[in-house]
């Protein structure tokens, strides 16, 4: 049982002098990122696909133990809604192959106002090599239903839980043999931080879903104000205190 915990993503230019030292180069935060930090979201692969060049400097400038999870392009998700998934799914794959072995999920985001079609997602979820861990992010109601459950069963898919300031949408349903979770936008002042209190219970939802030494992969995506930073290690913490063994973070105290 492990709580992998990270942030989506790590090129923010905000983060300079919050976490990156103002002498560290831009080329070098990833470096500097995977020192404190055992995972990371890979957002940048939604809106554009990187050269192998690029994942290759990537595996480059993590240790070994590093994993990445990288989320699918708008292209399947947004552009075709599900359609025709092979060839989107055989570029991505292609284009993350230096740290295919790093590589610990993908995660299929899909979009506002896309009704359930069960038929697409199974489509799609097939496409991907069955070794590989998909999650899935549902941002509309009607994907809720027991069909697309019994899809993300039959394909082992994780149902993503979406929190947003303390509040998720998605049912108590779990389809895999691992959890994944999305901390978007925190309750805390200043925004888009998150109360501790808010995490702690955050943390104590997580607890018995993971029996049976089941991992989990949890991101925070509240970028501004290094946020995702500090939460990331607070509720690491919340984690350990509560029994659940966590990747490394750094001290959050050195954020607020």
């Amino acid at each position: 049982m492990t709580v992998h915990v990270g942030t989506s993503g790590w090129q923010y230019a905000s983060w300079r002098g919050a976490f990156y030292p103002p002498d560290v180069a831009q080329r070098r935060w990833l470096e500097h990122y995977a020192e404190r930090f055992a995972c990371v979201e890979v957002n940048n692969t939604f809106y554009s696909l990187p050269t192998e060049e690029t994942v290759r400097r990537w595996r480059e400038s993590t240790p070994t133990d590093f994993r990445f999870v990288v989320k699918a392009s708008r292209y399947l998700t947004h552009v075709r809604r599900l359609r025709e998934p092979a060839g989107p799914v055989k570029l991505l794959l292609e284009r993350v192959r230096p740290i295919r072995r790093r590589l610990a999920a993908v995660l299929v985001q899909l979009p506002p106002r896309f009704h359930a079609e069960p038929a697409r997602l199974a489509a799609a979820l097939r496409a991907f090599p069955r070794t590989l861990q998909i999650a899935v992010e549902f941002r509309d109601p009607t994907w809720f239903n027991d069909d697309v459950r019994d899809v993300l069963h039959q394909y082992g898919a994780a149902l993503c839980i979406a929190d947003h300031r303390g509040e998720r949408a998605e049912p108590d349903w779990s389809t895999a043999s691992w959890e994944y979770v999305r901390f978007h936008e925190g309750d805390a002042d200043p925004h888009p931080c998150y109360r501790r209190e808010t995490l702690d219970t955050a943390a104590e939802r997580l607890a018995p879903r993971l029996h049976g030494g089941r991992d989990a992969f949890v991101f925070f995506n509240n970028d501004e104000r290094a946020c995702a930073l500090h939460d990331a290690s607070v509720f690491a913490r919340a984690c350990t205190v509560r029994g659940l063994p966590s990747t490394r973070t750094p001290d959050a105290g050195q954020f607020m």
